[in-house]
């Protein structure tokens, strides 16, 4: 004898609805995904889920506010050790890896979506958290090695957004495998940080590399 299907609780059915709605909103975007869509596949009537969230902006607004709890959370526990370049590994790999995990919520953060600002803005908004805090990082770095700290700002800008935007292509190759993204990530960050120059400029159409690792490549210039 077949048993009777178990009565999701509301608790249960809100978090369906999420899981369900999340997949459509990767999918398909916010304006292609109706409420009938949405309730068909999770096997309840429309009704239910305006119960839930009052309409599809509600149900939009919640999937949206999980996924940047669950990114922030990953890049803020990534940045609670004090060593730096353990940090930037860390930061490149929570993204990764949250790529990795959960990328029909990844899209729904870097897409435009319910709103004419486009909710992309609030992906924006969690990596500019994330450069606050590696400026702040930068900051302490550069005053101890006698650069000017405000230009952590600046630093801070281009290394997140280098990570993003490596994290975004990845996102869609798959390959090679997120620890080897993260090393080489780091590699040119860090290497690259610790070569800094204090004050650099510009370099002349007769410029060369320089031949060994001492030279000043300010001062390489061709015979």
């Amino acid at each position: 004898m077949a048993q009777p299907r178990t009565r999701m609780t509301g608790t249960q059915r809100r978090a369906q609805l999420i899981e369900v709605a999340r997949g459509l909103f990767a999918e398909r975007g916010f304006d292609a995904t109706s409420i009938e869509e949405i309730a068909q596949r999770a096997g309840v009537s429309k009704p239910v889920v305006y119960e839930h969230f009052g309409g599809k902006e509600g149900l939009y607004a919640v999937v949206v506010d999980r996924e940047m709890e669950t990114l922030l959370e990953m890049i803020t526990s990534s940045l609670a050790t004090t060593r730096s370049r353990y940090r930037v590994q860390q930061v490149a790999l929570a993204l990764l890896t949250y790529m990795e995990e959960r990328p029909d919520g990844f899209r729904i953060l870097a897409r435009g979506g319910a709103t004419g600002e486009g909710d992309n803005a609030t992906y924006s908004s969690l990596l500019n958290d994330a450069i606050n805090q590696v400026e702040h990082i930068l900051g302490e770095d550069f005053s101890r090695r006698g650069f000017d700290p405000k230009l952590a700002a600046l630093y801070a800008q281009a290394l997140v957004g280098m990570v993003a935007n490596t994290a975004q292509w990845w996102l869609d190759v798959r390959e090679p495998a997120k620890e080897v993204v993260a090393a080489h990530l780091v590699n040119l960050c860090w290497n690259g940080l610790t070569r800094l120059e204090p004050d650099p400029e510009l370099v002349a159409a007769d410029y060369h590399e320089p031949l060994s690792p001492t030279t000043n490549p300010k001062r390489a210039k061709k015979k």
